[in-house]
């Protein structure tokens, strides 16, 4: 059964009446519990994804357990706007949350989320750590944790994490979605927090990815600590398992493990690159089969339809994405072709909108002000900014490759073609090129029919001139407390349902 999105009330209003039915009742194989596991700023640097710099054994057991995808993508990089996705279901260029929550960006409205959702539907509802979009009121979480002391980005307990969520989740008998975020791999990159790990990394332990491919001590010292703090959150993860464990719930809970978006190195976070919107996603579910890769090109836009079929809650119809459900199993799966990610802003400053499409071997980035720096470039590579891990002069050294892929960072044009297959680290533009022309054309196509459907607000001239112009006062003037954007972009408030095409995008 779906629903639309302006006749959402009317289905909240249905399942409240229904809570009194439901809650009494517990987890069921039909209404399981649901574990939402999000880690901040976390690439695929697992040992269940190929990388064994640190061992990652609670999640790559969590793997062995359920499917690992392998190309699983955010809708962008940055950690407001995918959060504001994965509680919704909607790109932020649908739901309003295009800069990050403390910069006062917001939602244009109160979207149907999880938490609202599920617990009309009788579940109760915990979140540890941050919501980070606005407005949180719009999540009506039953527990909101956040211990400064322990989950913050000065102190990481991920021993007291699991603590408080066991808690939770002994409770009560009703069934529960809980969301547990961890801070640990956002910066700073803490070196040990509480004796965890036992023994840290060094700079001389770990080797520079060749997707920033400069290698000094300074960036491989703060790798080194992104891996510890990697090998911190593993073991917070195997503690939060255990937990569930003891809680007896542990058979009849689907677990979601995913990151928020890539690292904070450069050409990561804050890009349309793959090092930033590209992403670890393993599923644990209940009575499905265990040990199981899935290649198809996945979201985070699909964890709400997933968590809606599995909790038998009532889905919504003009939702962007579909539930993960059919993948969860082996066999193939009719399954989109193309999957489209975005970028805005994060903040005033690092202004610098953009949309994406891949498909199985190719990706198109499309930059909507081809005339203007991408600011983020200038910013990773500040001598001013503490948490900098290359400077200019670093990448002046590097390689020819590296050099012009920096440099096309920096100014992108209109834009940029990779072929991911030869070329993952996207460092060979072939925008551009005769023998490339089909291609780029076709996937040019498929991203204007995605932003048709989606209801871009940025197709729109008019709009995109305006919002570049608010983004610029604040950026020179330094205020954020007054943007007037929602009251422009918001173009969902008179959309009808949308096409199949875009609800199940083969």
């Amino acid at each position: 059964m779906r629903y639309s999105l302006n006749g959402w009330l009317t289905v909240a209003f249905a399942l409240g009446a229904a809570v009194g039915t439901h809650a009494a009742s517990g987890a069921t194989p039909d209404r399981p519990h649901v574990l939402l596991i999000v880690s901040e700023d976390t690439g695929t640097h697992l040992g269940c994804y190929g990388d064994k710099t640190v061992p990652t054994p609670n999640l790559d057991r969590l793997a062995a357990d359920g499917v690992r995808f392998s190309h699983a993508y955010v809708t962008t990089a940055s950690c407001s706007e995918s959060r504001s996705s994965l509680l919704t279901g909607l790109y932020p260029h649908q739901n309003g949350q295009i800069g990050l929550a403390t910069h006062r960006f917001r939602m244009f409205r109160a979207w149907p989320n999880i938490p609202s959702l599920l617990k009309r539907a009788g579940y109760r509802t915990g979140i540890l750590g941050k919501i980070h979009v606005n407005p949180e009121s719009a999540f009506p979480f039953d527990l909101n944790w956040r211990d400064g002391k322990s989950c913050s980005y000065d102190h990481r307990d991920v021993r007291k994490m699991a603590e408080v969520a066991g808690e939770f989740m002994r409770a009560s008998d009703e069934p529960f979605f809980l969301m547990v975020n961890y801070p640990d791999t956002h910066l700073p990159f803490l070196t040990q927090q509480n004796g965890i790990p036992e023994h840290p990394l060094t700079a001389d332990d770990v080797t520079m990815w060749p997707g920033v491919g400069v290698d000094t001590s300074r960036a491989r010292q703060s790798l080194a600590d992104y891996y510890n703090c990697v090998a911190r959150l593993d073991t917070g993860v195997g503690m939060l398992l255990d937990e569930l464990r003891r809680s007896g719930c542990a058979e009849n809970t689907l677990i979601i493990f995913l990151g928020d978006h890539g690292v904070q190195f450069p050409r990561g976070k804050l890009t349309c690159y793959e090092g930033g919107v590209r992403v670890p996603m393993l599923i644990r579910w209940p009575g499905k089969p265990a040990g199981l890769i899935r290649q198809e090109l996945v979201s985070t836009v699909d964890i709400l339809p997933t968590i809606l079929e599995a909790t038998a809650t009532p889905n919504i119809d003009n939702l962007p994405g579909r539930s993960l459900a059919p993948l969860c199993k082996p066999g193939p799966v009719e399954w989109r072709e193309y999957l489209c990610t975005e970028y805005h802003a994060h903040v005033a400053s690092v202004y610098y909108p953009q949309r994406t499409v891949r498909d199985g071997r190719y990706k198109l980035i499309v930059s909507l002000l081809p005339d203007r720096a991408d600011r983020t470039h200038d910013v990773y590579l500040s001598p001013d900014i503490w948490w900098t891990t290359l400077i200019a002069a670093d990448v002046a050294k590097a390689s020819e490759p590296i050099q012009r892929a920096f440099a096309l960072w920096a100014r992108p044009g209109a834009e940029r073609l990779f072929d991911l297959q030869d070329d993952p680290d996207e460092l060979n533009n072939l925008a551009g090129r005769p023998e490339y022309a089909d291609v780029q054309q076709r996937l040019r196509d498929h991203l204007r029919q995605w932003q048709q459907q989606t209801r871009d607000p940025l197709l729109d001239a008019d709009r995109l001139a305006r919002l570049t112009a608010e983004m610029d006062a604040f950026r020179d003037s330094g205020r954020e407390d007054a943007w007037q954007y929602p009251e422009y972009l918001d173009v969902q408030a008179d959309a009808g349902p949308t096409s199949s095409a875009v609800r199940n995008p083969k």
